[in-house]
């Protein structure tokens, strides 16, 4: 049975779309007397559900009357959308959010707001309410669909307004958005994670699972792609969890199949999936659709089980290896990629090498790699650890090394071969100056004599390094 209480009530949202009408209202008398627009700027942390949730806030703030700034410097009101994952991430947050004090001086009537994960932390909100009282709003994940009326009510009422309920989290649906990339879509399929890994905090900050309606999902995908998306993103904590907590007669692979069975020519990608629910209908249905991107982000954390035990990730190494192994036999050419862990407390060396050992038998494309970072609340943090820090730092860069070579030489296999890519942006390589990724999810560096950004190119690699490929268009 459908859990209808899960997404908000159209009168909520209705009385939101009112708060937006108000504030637009007030914003208009502004423009009116001083001959200038209110300006607004959304800086974001963290990862690709942050930045979907950030596109909600940018159409909320559209919708309120406010033109989309270039930087924090010049606008009206700033909101930053924060990550709590991990410490240095939180440490960032902290210094831009103080930053931000020397142009509320000189613009007292600036807003500044302050949401997502990290305000969700008790601790956190707390440290925000007594350490930067120049902060206006402050809300939680749970509380993003409100932030129309905690707008109207700083302009109205000028004061300080903080929304961070430890509440249940619920599904907004038809906020406004507003994409900063009109090639890559992001959609968020499900929010929340049921997993409680012991060193994360995301079922804490984001609350339990709860999986949006296939139909909702398939209409904003449809929009996209009559927009002239060509990459669609879909996204959650945790994908392959899809529907179980709704009952739907659809799974992820169900629902990744009917996205790849819309019209179109676009290709499809998805994160996160956790192995202990990947399946091998999911590396099947990849297999069967050519819109379906020949990738996989896999993360492993750790090549230990008994390190993979305390994580509370309930696999073992055989147990993922046996789906790489089914993967790599059903999809030929598959791009693997992966995040791992070093140093969770009481890692020793010989778990350390069980993840060497891991990382050389998978051959990833590339690692998202860091060192544990303990998150207060979480079972991990009051684990004993008493590894000296430069034996970690140690082992990471050990991994780093193994993992360079290996990407190396996995592109070097590219180098002289054509690769279909979508052309995406500018990039930073003077020879190379578009900014593109191929369907494996390789970055590539692309040098062109015509205007392809946001177009599929079939493209020479000309050389390769660890990090990206470098190729030319071949003009078909």
């Amino acid at each position: 049975m459908e859990k209808k209480d899960v997404f908000v009530p159209r009168e909520a949202l209705e009385r939101q779309e009112g708060f937006m009408a108000r504030v637009a209202r007030i914003n208009d008398l502004y423009r009116a007397e001083t001959g200038r627009q209110r300006t607004a700027f959304v800086d974001c942390y963290g990862c690709q559900q942050n930045e979907a949730d950030a596109e909600r806030m940018r159409g909320m703030l559209v919708r309120m009357g406010y033109a989309m700034a270039p930087d924090e410097r010049e606008a009206d009101a700033v909101v930053i959308n924060t990550c709590a994952v991990r410490e240095h991430a939180e440490m960032r947050v902290l210094g831009n959010v103080g930053a931000l004090s020397h142009y509320k001086k000189a613009r007292p009537d600036m807003i500044i707001a302050v949401g997502g994960c990290m305000p969700q932390q008790e601790s956190m909100s707390a440290r925000l309410k007594r350490s930067f009282p120049y902060v206006d709003i402050v809300f939680g994940t749970h509380a993003l669909w409100r932030l129309p009326e905690m707008f109207y009510t700083k302009l109205v009422e000028d004061h300080r307004v903080f929304d961070i309920e430890n509440e249940d989290g619920h599904i907004a649906e038809g906020l406004p958005v507003l994409r900063k990339d009109h090639i890559r879509g992001w959609v968020s399929i499900m929010y929340g994670c049921n997993n409680f890994c012991s060193y994360c905090i995301v079922p804490y900050v984001r609350g339990r699972e709860r999986s949006r309606r296939p139909e909702d999902v398939l209409t904003e995908v449809r929009a996209l792609l009559d927009s002239g998306c060509r990459e669609i993103n879909l996204l959650g904590q945790n994908v392959n969890s899809y529907g179980r907590d709704s009952g739907f007669a659809w799974d992820f692979s169900d629902l990744l199949a009917a996205v790849c069975e819309l019209p179109g020519d676009f290709i499809v990608r998805f994160m996160t999936s956790h192995p202990k629910d990947a399946t091998q209908k999911l590396i099947d249905t990849i297999a069967s659709h050519e819109k379906a991107a020949p990738q996989l982000h896999l993360p492993v954390q750790s090549g230990s089980d008994r390190i993979l035990r305390l994580m509370n990730r309930h696999y073992t190494v055989a147990d993922y290896l046996s789906l790489i192994d089914y993967a790599r036999a059903r999809i030929p050419g598959i791009a693997f990629t992966s995040d791992i862990i070093v140093g969770f407390p009481g890692e020793t060396e010989e778990d350390f090498l069980g993840t060497m050992e891991l990382v050389q038998k998978v051959r990833y494309h590339s690692l998202f790699t860091f060192q544990f970072s303990p998150r207060k609340g979480t079972p991990a943090a009051e684990m004993p650890d008493d590894t000296p820090h430069e034996v970690v730092q140690a082992r990471f860069e050990r991994l780093l090394e193994v993992q360079n070579a290996i990407s190396q030489e996995l592109h070097e296999a590219y180098v002289g071969k054509t690769v279909r890519v979508l052309a995406e942006g500018e990039s930073r390589v003077a020879d190379y100056p578009i900014s593109a990724r191929s369907d494996g999810g390789r970055p590539v560096y692309l040098k062109s004599e015509r205007d392809v950004v946001g177009q599929f190119v079939t493209a020479r690699v000309d050389r390769c390094s660890p990090w990206a490929l470098y190729a030319t268009d071949l003009g078909r």
